[in-house]
């Protein structure tokens, strides 16, 4: 096959490479899902460089490599992703390409007894690389109708991946033994030693995937940690309060005694106003039957009360559940302060609320927590950006909180519209015995 017919089916088969990576890092990175401006750009791109290198008469090592930097470019630009997190994937993802379709020929050759299927010039090597293309396409299909990323645990994920590639190693040593097609040894050389690098490569990234993960983990915890502590601090302060009151009791009933005594009443209701004062903040909690989520939705109304912030709150809480107090700590804590950290931002002529809503529906947890914003917030690939002007652990809220919903197979949503930021937090929950 020559000329145009060859490009045609160069360059479709071109496209369904570009198109198929693409989905691929929404699935391996943190990426957003590519939308048709860039499926379009990945494939014109594609198809631009097959023209090129058949103008060229360039061989496949330039095709790869302008592949691999069209595809990580449309990523980082259209789908947020890393750039070099795109080019490693990328890379090892051509290789595979190859390595794959290499074997595709190298076994039909063996079949069928026939050289034809590993020259890609006659119509036994198009028919194989159409072949390949198929399955690629098909491949890429199956992960564009999956759900979610959560439908694939990480881990059986490495392992079916390490086993292709391993069983794909034993092949190439397979072919070396076999006697039916002749192969050059140099060939078989070349795609061992790549298959051994595939076999790295894919250790590597996951070595990379458990980093990030600790990293992240690691960053979570110091946050955790100095959320409880504040709070621990400001509860320890509450407490110390009620046992001072407790301990000068019988000395406030013995001065009381005394004011009415002596009809004094306007006094003794100053003195009453003035015990009173101290655990006023108290009188409204919102008792749900966990101590931790009525501690904190008490704090954070006392706090958005000093601030001049209107606190509105509906909670409908499921008691004895399967959710652990520090989760809930970690999402409702996390969620409130950056709401109240938005609405302080807010100047005080304007409308300033946090609207708190918990229910239950069925088997799920809604946590849903709204608030007045002066500004849309920022983003950055695709992720909502502090704007705190200090360092260290801000910008991790949503991240504390989402890592936290994922062990009830829950989410974090945001949006903003019409000068009100929401965030809903989903839960998946299931009823404990008590005894």
């Amino acid at each position: 096959m020559i000329g145009i017919a060859k490009v045609f089916s160069d360059i479709a088969c071109g496209c369904v490479r570009v198109i198929v990576c693409l989905f691929l890092l929404e699935r391996l990175i943190t990426a957003q899902r590519p939308q048709r401006r860039c499926i379009a750009a990945g494939a014109a791109g594609a198809a631009a460089i097959t023209v090129l290198l058949s103008l060229a008469g360039a061989s496949d090592l330039f095709r790869i490599v302008l592949e691999v930097f069209w595809t990580a470019w449309c990523a980082n630009r259209l789908q947020r992703a890393d750039m070099r997190m795109s080019l490693f994937v990328g890379v090892f993802y051509e290789i595979a390409a190859a390595f794959c379709q290499f074997l595709l020929a190298a076994g039909m050759g063996v079949l069928f007894r026939a050289p034809a299927f590993l020259d890609g010039g006659t119509w036994c090597g198009r028919a194989v690389i159409w072949l390949f293309h198929a399955l690629l396409a098909g491949i890429g299909l199956f992960s564009v109708r999956l759900p979610g990323r959560r439908e694939i645990a990480e881990k059986d994920a490495f392992r079916a991946v390490s086993a292709a590639v391993l069983v794909g190693f034993i092949a190439v040593i397979t072919l070396s033994e076999q006697t039916i097609l002749a192969i050059p040894d140099d060939m078989l050389d070349q795609w061992t030693i790549l298959a051994v690098v595939l076999l790295m490569s894919v250790l590597v990234f996951h070595m990379n995937r458990q980093y990030e993960v600790e990293k992240e983990l690691a960053k979570l915890r110091a946050e955790q940690a100095e959320l409880l502590e504040r709070d621990y601090t400001a509860l320890s302060n509450v407490y110390a309060v009620n046992a001072k009151l407790f301990h000068d009791l019988h000395n406030h009933i013995g001065a009381l005694r005394q004011l009415l005594a002596h009809e004094r009443y306007g006094e003794a209701v100053r003195y009453l106003d003035g015990l009173q004062a101290p655990v006023r903040g108290m009188a409204d909690t919102v008792w749900t039957g966990d101590e931790t989520l009525d501690y904190l939705i008490n704090s954070k109304a006392a706090a958005a009360e000093a601030d001049g912030i209107a606190f509105q709150i509906q909670v409908e809480y499921p008691r004895h559940t399967d959710i652990r107090s520090a989760d809930l700590c970690a999402i409702l804590g996390n969620l409130l302060d950056n709401a109240l950290e938005a609405v302080r931002q807010v100047p005080p002529d304007g409308q300033r609320f946090v609207r708190l809503t918990v229910r239950r529906i069925h088997q799920m947890l809604v946590i849903k927590v709204e608030n007045a914003c002066g500004t849309v917030p920022l983003q950055e690939n695709g992720v909502l950006k502090t704007t705190k002007a200090e360092g260290g652990l801000h910008g991790w809220g949503l991240k504390s909180a989402q890592t936290a919903a994922d062990k009830y197979d829950g989410m974090v949503q945001t949006a903003c519209a019409d000068g009100v930021f929401r965030a809903v937090a989903t839960l998946s929950f299931h009823g404990i015995a008590v005894e």
